[in-house]
C-alpha cells in the first residue's frame, strides 16, 4: 500500500503469523458513508493457529529485551503515523465519528505506545525486590531471595465498538501487553474491521521492521460468538482484556472462570458515573454546572464509557435551575451520527426504559433517525432510583437522568445504594468542603477515579490514571485499563530463590 494515498481499500482478510488469509465465509462493514467491503469471518481454526503461533512467539519475545520492545512500540506508532490520512479517513467512513475526533484518537493511540515504550524503559514498573541471604541467622539461615514481574504468555484482545484506534488493534490493551512482553491476538470488532485492518498493516510492517517473530501479534476479524469463545477457552491464553457490554463482556468473564485453567479476564463493561452536586455550589452557579453537564453527555453522541449519564441534587429553587441549564442546552444539540445501527437501536431501547415509568418524568424527549442520537432527559427522586434497578443500567448515548434528594445525608444514602462505576464526580465549593468529607469516602468505594469540579469524559493516558473500578463498572477492581499502570496486568511476580547471577534474567541481574 502506497503511505501517501489518501483511500485505503481493504482487502479483507485476517493477519494470522504474518499471513493475510481468509476464511469460508465473509462479512460487509456498514459504513455511515461511502462504499461497503468484503471482510473474512474467523473462524476456530484461525484462533487456533494464532494462538498456536503466539505461543511460539513468547519464548523469543517474552525474553526480549526492555529496549528491543520500546523501540517495536515507536515503530509501532511510527507505521501508524505513515498512514494516518488513511486511518483517519476509513475510520471516519466506519464509525461516523468526526474527523477530528478520529484525529485525536489516534494521536491519543501513538502517544500512548510511546508513553509505555518510556515507562518500561525506565523499568521501575518490574517491582524489583531483594532480599540478601543471612547465613548466619538464628534458628535458620535465609536464603537470598530476588523478586521481579515477567510476562504472563499470549493474551486476547477484543476491541471496542467505541474506540476504534484507542481501544483497538493497537489500543490500549494491546500496548499493554505488548510492553509486558506478551503477544497478542485480536478479535477485531465488526463495526470498523477496515480500520482494524489498516492498523494491522501498521502492526505488522512494524514487526517485520524489527525483525521479530511474525506470532508476536494476529487479527482475526469478525466471527460470531463461536470465535470469541473459542479465543478465551483456548489453553495457551494466558489473559484476555475487553471492553464492551455487561452482558458480552460478562459471558466471556464466566467462559474464562470456567476454564481447566482459569485465566484473568480484564473487562471494562460500563457504568453510568454518577455526579452529586453538593447544595452550595448548586446556589453559587447552576446554569455553569447545568451547561457543562450537557456538553460533556453528549460529547460524542455520549458513546463513552465515562459519560456522566446521572446527576444527582437537591430539590428546591437552585436545583431546578441547574435542571432547566441541563434542558435548555440539551435542547439545542443537535441529531449526531451513532457508531452502528445496532448501537442507535440499543440507544432508543435505553430510552423506552424510561417512557412510561412511574415516578419518572420526561424532562425532554425526542427520537432521531435510525443511526442518530438526540439527547434526552429524565428526572426521578432517590426513593424511586433505589428501588428500580433498572434505572441504575447504563444507557449507551446522550441519555441523562436527575435524582433529586431532600438532604446531603439522602445524597450519602444514595451514594451507597450506587453499584460499582468508572467515576464519580463532586461539584462543590469551599463552603461545601464538610459534606463533600462525608460523601469521600462512599464514593472511593464505588469508584475507581473519583473527581471534583469536572467531567469524566476525557481519560488522561498517564500513570496516575485509574479506568476501572468496582464490578460490574470492570471485572478487576485492582486494574486500571488505561495508562501505565495497565502494564501490570499481564505480568506476575517471581521469587528466584538462590539462583546465581549467570542465568538470572538480564533485568535483576
Amino acid at each position: 500500500m502506497d503511505g501517501n494515498a489518501l483511500h485505503f481499500t481493504p482487502h479483507g482478510k485476517h493477519l494470522i503469523a504474518g499471513d493475510w488469509v481468509e476464511g469460508p465465509s465473509h462479512f460487509k462493514n456498514e459504513p455511515f458513508e461511502g462504499p461497503q467491503h468484503d471482510f473474512s469471518v474467523g473462524t476456530v481454526d484461525h484462533v487456533e493457529a494464532a494462538c498456536e503461533a503466539a505461543e511460539e512467539a513468547f519464548w523469543s519475545y517474552g525474553y526480549s529485551t526492555r529496549e528491543e520492545r520500546a523501540v517495536f512500540l515507536e515503530t509501532i506508532a511510527d507505521e501508524m503515523e505513515a498512514r494516518a490520512e488513511q486511518i483517519t479517513e476509513i475510520g471516519h467512513r466506519e464509525s461516523g465519528l468526526p474527523v477530528a475526533r478520529m484525529q485525536g484518537e489516534r494521536g491519543r493511540t501513538t502517544g500512548q505506545l510511546r508513553l509505555f515504550a518510556q515507562h518500561i524503559r525506565d523499568g521501575a514498573y518490574l517491582d524489583i525486590r531483594h532480599d540478601k541471604a543471612l547465613p548466619d541467622r538464628e534458628p535458620l539461615p535465609r536464603p537470598d531471595i530476588k523478586l521481579m514481574q515477567r510476562p504472563i504468555g499470549p493474551v486476547a484482545v477484543f476491541g471496542a465498538s467505541n474506540f476504534p484506534l484507542a481501544f483497538s488493534t493497537a489500543g490500549g490493551d494491546t500496548a499493554a501487553a505488548l510492553a509486558a512482553g506478551c503477544p497478542v491476538v485480536v478479535k477485531g470488532h465488526s463495526a470498523h474491521p477496515g480500520t482494524g485492518e489498516i492498523v494491522a498493516e501498521a502492526i505488522h510492517a512494524a514487526i517485520e521492521r524489527c525483525k521479530l517473530h511474525p506470532g508476536v501479534f494476529s487479527l482475526i476479524q469478525g466471527g460470531n460468538r463461536q470465535v470469541g469463545s473459542a479465543l478465551v477457552q483456548h489453553p495457551l491464553i494466558k489473559a484476555v482484556g475487553f471492553t464492551g457490554s455487561l452482558a458480552g463482556g460478562r459471558a466471556l468473564f464466566d467462559l474464562c472462570a470456567q476454564r481447566p485453567e482459569p485465566i484473568p479476564f480484564f473487562g471494562e463493561l460500563g457504568s453510568v458515573n454518577p455526579m452529586f452536586m453538593m447544595p452550595e455550589a448548586v446556589k453559587t452557579r447552576a446554569a455553569q454546572m447545568g451547561a457543562g453537564w450537557a456538553g460533556s453527555l453528549t460529547m460524542g453522541a455520549g458513546q463513552f464509557c465515562t459519560n456522566p449519564g446521572i446527576a444527582v441534587v437537591e430539590k428546591g429553587a437552585a436545583g431546578d435551575a441547574f435542571v432547566n441549564a441541563a434542558r435548555v442546552a440539551l435542547d439545542q444539540v443537535g441529531e449526531q451520527v451513532m457508531l452502528t445501527d445496532g448501537i442507535a437501536k440499543a440507544y432508543r431501547d435505553g430510552k423506552a426504559r424510561f417512557d412510561g415509568r412511574n415516578a419518572v418524568r420526561p424532562l425532554l424527549a425526542k427520537d432521531a433517525g435510525p443511526r442518530g442520537a438526540l439527547p434526552n432527559l429524565y428526572e426521578t427522586d432517590a426513593e424511586t432510583y433505589l428501588q428500580d434497578h433498572a434505572l441504575g443500567e447504563e444507557v449507551f448515548g446522550p441519555l441523562g437522568l436527575v435524582v433529586r434528594v431532600n438532604s446531603v445525608d439522602e445524597m450519602v444514602g444514595l451514594a451507597k445504594g450506587f453499584e460499582g462505576q468508572l467515576t464519580a464526580t463532586i461539584h462543590m465549593d469551599d463552603e461545601d468542603a464538610e459534606d463533600a468529607r462525608r460523601l469521600l469516602p462512599v464514593l472511593e468505594r464505588k469508584a475507581g477515579r473519583v473527581l471534583v469540579n469536572g467531567f469524566p469524559t476525557g481519560v488522561e493516558v498517564c500513570d496516575a490514571m485509574v479506568h476501572g473500578g468496582p464490578y460490574p463498572a470492570s471485572t478487576n477492581f485492582g486494574a486500571t485499563s488505561v495508562g501505565t499502570m495497565s502494564i501490570r496486568r499481564f505480568l506476575r511476580p517471581v521469587s528466584y530463590q538462590n539462583v546465581p547471577a549467570s542465568i538470572l534474567p538480564a533485568d535483576i541481574k
